[in-house]
């Protein structure tokens, strides 16, 4: 039997009354959590735990490449919460389908960093997810297209986009400890991270700048761990982190660590309704969004979707 499509619709052993929400919750079966506890374990620990907060649910494991119609299909069913599980690389993957959503759809995050799903105050054990899923409240959330491409948090080239795929890498390898995991990321990016010539074109006008990195965030990010206080800002934020070999690097990771990385003098941020990045070198090079890694070459236009999606959230935004 594949994945695809595979459904564990039992109901948990316990009588519900009238008012119990039922969720249904299409799961990227290739997350690592699944693949940990097996699809029929990972399917029986949701029915539990949304059964302890009087919720139903109905699990749909699916290929990665099926995830698109299959959360749209749960879209569709008004008599049911969509919720889609998966990390920042997963819920990118099915933003075409958040944006013709038309209403909250809830997200359960399985990833390694977890953004996004650290943002709606979604974090801990699955089953503290779960709790916090349950008694959420609808978020409006902007999102960016660059070209024809979307992300809903992270984008951009060089060291910090290096290390945030070496951290996950590295977190894969050392599940026992953050700080080791953190410790391999971050040498193996100052080590092959290399500077960057980019044009910079926003409403203020045009600036060339030799970087080890350019990122661009939707709305400001604060902190060690890289939160935002408003999802619906309306702003990019772009950041710069100035060439200046293994020292400047070295500088900026132990800032990351720290939560001072604002206050580095290697670092300049500013904000911008557009922006457009362009290599002068002309050559297809790696850019990140939200986590998932392509290679493209020409101008990368970044342009803000106001209050596009909108998604399950468990904390107070301001």
């Amino acid at each position: 039997m594949t994945l695809a499509g595979l459904a564990f619709p039992t109901e948990p052993q316990r009588l519900r009354d009238e008012t119990s929400m039922h969720h249904t919750v299409v799961v990227n079966a290739k997350a690592g959590t699944v693949l940990a506890a097996g699809p029929e374990a990972f399917a029986q620990r949701l029915h539990a735990a949304f059964a302890i907060h009087d919720c139903s649910v109905a699990v749909k494991l699916v290929h990665p490449r099926d995830l698109g119609d299959a959360l749209a299909m749960a879209i569709r069913d008004e008599t049911c919460i969509p919720v889609v599980a998966g990390g920042d690389g997963t819920i990118n993957g099915v933003l075409p389908v958040l944006l013709e959503a038309g209403r909250p759809v809830g997200v359960l995050p399985l990833g390694t960093v977890n953004v996004l799903g650290r943002d709606l105050g979604l974090y801990g054990t699955l089953e503290h997810q779960i709790e916090a899923l349950c008694k959420g409240e609808p978020v409006t959330l902007d999102i960016g297209r660059v070209n024809d491409r979307l992300f809903h948090s992270i984008s951009g080239m060089g060291f910090f986009s290096l290390m945030a795929r070496e951290r996950e890498y590295a977190r894969r390898r050392f599940p026992f400890s953050r700080h080791v995991a953190f410790a391999v990321a971050a040498t193996r990016s100052i080590l092959f991270t290399r500077s960057i010539s980019v044009e910079i074109r926003t409403a203020e006008g045009d600036r060339r700048v030799e970087a080890d990195a350019v990122l661009v965030t939707i709305n400001r990010f604060d902190g060690a761990e890289w939160r935002r206080a408003k999802l619906d800002g309306g702003v990019f934020e772009v950041h710069i982190l100035n060439a200046g070999g293994l020292y400047s690097r070295c500088k900026a990771a132990l800032s990351v660590v720290t939560g001072g990385w604002r206050r580095s003098h290697n670092l300049t941020s500013f904000t911008a309704d557009e922006v457009t990045l362009t290599r002068r070198d002309k050559k297809r090079g790696h850019i990140t969004f939200d986590g998932e890694v392509e290679r493209k070459a020409g101008a990368l236009v970044y342009r803000l979707l106001p209050k596009a999606i909108r998604l399950i959230g468990a904390r107070a935004l301001v």
